[in-house]
């Protein structure tokens, strides 16, 4: 198993994350140093792979393909890098997503600061942790800017990386002409749950990451709470293409298995994954109210990880919502 897929990145399955995390990688590979730096913008028409100056003196990785526009920007989960884009789960047939859209549009992924690649660490300098939202926004921006890639886009973010792009989008509603939020960590998550219930929700989330951070220091941690109050406190999305991905394997049963194993904290009860699967019904139907032209797309037969689990039924997603942008002109 890599260092990545090691380190689960999902926010819905930090529930499961005790059951599949119990052991370690006891030694990992040296940083990647032979990544290219591209010290001037690439032409768009162009492939990119290599490391663009965000400022403060660190460099970030990004990758870019294909022809066409709007470019779509790939926003990974917690501790994910570009990588996670380019591959399928076990068994999954046909193309992973980053390669699928690159046949219809100029795509684009990148590595936020502490986010492993197979077995090594991120591409990206170090950051600052704990991380939020509102850096990784700044970060970027600053990164399509450096390496020529910032004109008009479509966001497309997975698990916590659905804060960055609604915060994005918020931030920068110019640049952001589509997003399609696919199983996307959501704050109308913490208004659906009881205040007790939340609390217990936001220590899963934060796990324990003690042993992690004895492999990897700079591995990505994001404050959650501080990142929720960044996109409630945020201006609201201007109307855009607007696309819901939502897995449908429910939690409920994995986490009554899981206390009645002792695998969870003591203070989880038996029926929290019912309650997490109440939560995301609520919360995912005021999401999709958020902008007015939403494709809902929940018959996904997937788990958290939909775009390696069903990457036909995310990439279709996406160049649906590139017609849908290019048909508004």
């Amino acid at each position: 198993m890599s260092m990545q897929r090691r380190y689960i990145h999902t926010l819905y399955a930090a529930c499961l994350a005790a059951l599949l995390s119990s052991t370690l990688l006891t030694s990992c590979a040296p940083p990647l140093t032979d990544a290219p730096t591209s010290p001037e913008p690439a032409n768009p028409s162009t492939e990119v792979a290599g490391l663009f100056n965000v400022g403060n003196g660190r460099q970030m990785y990004l990758e870019c393909r294909g022809t066409g526009s709007p470019t779509v920007v790939l926003v990974s989960g917690q501790r994910a890098s570009a990588q996670d884009w380019m591959e399928v789960a076990d068994g999954v047939d046909g193309p992973a997503v980053f390669e699928d859209v690159q046949q219809h549009t100029r795509v684009c992924a990148f590595d936020r600061p502490g986010t492993p690649v197979g077995e090594s660490f991120s591409r990206s300098d170090p950051a600052p942790m704990p991380t939020n939202a509102r850096a990784a926004v700044d970060d970027l921006h600053a990164l399509l800017a450096a390496a020529g890639e910032s004109e008009q886009f479509a966001l497309v973010a997975h698990s916590i990386g659905g804060l960055v792009a609604r915060l994005y989008a918020s931030t920068h509603p110019d640049q952001v002409l589509g997003l399609v939020l696919v199983d996307a960590t959501s704050i109308e998550m913490q208004d659906a749950y009881s205040p007790e219930d939340w609390a217990i929700q936001l220590a899963l989330i934060n796990g324990d990451t003690s042993e992690m951070l004895v492999e990897y220091p700079d591995i990505e941690r994001f404050d959650i709470q501080a990142s929720f109050d960044q996109v409630r406190q945020a201006p609201p999305m201007q109307p855009m293409p607007f696309t819901v991905i939502s897995a449908d394997h429910p939690w409920g049963p994995l986490v009554e298995e899981s206390v009645a194993a002792g695998g969870q904290p003591p203070e989880v009860p038996a029926d929290f994954g019912y309650k997490l699967d109440a939560v995301l019904v609520k919360s995912r139907a005021a999401v999709a109210a958020l902008l007015p032209d939403t494709v809902i797309i929940g018959d996904t037969d997937s788990g958290h990880i939909v775009h390696q689990e069903q990457p036909r039924i995310v990439a279709d997603a996406i160049v649906d919502l590139i017609e849908r942008v290019r048909a508004k002109g």
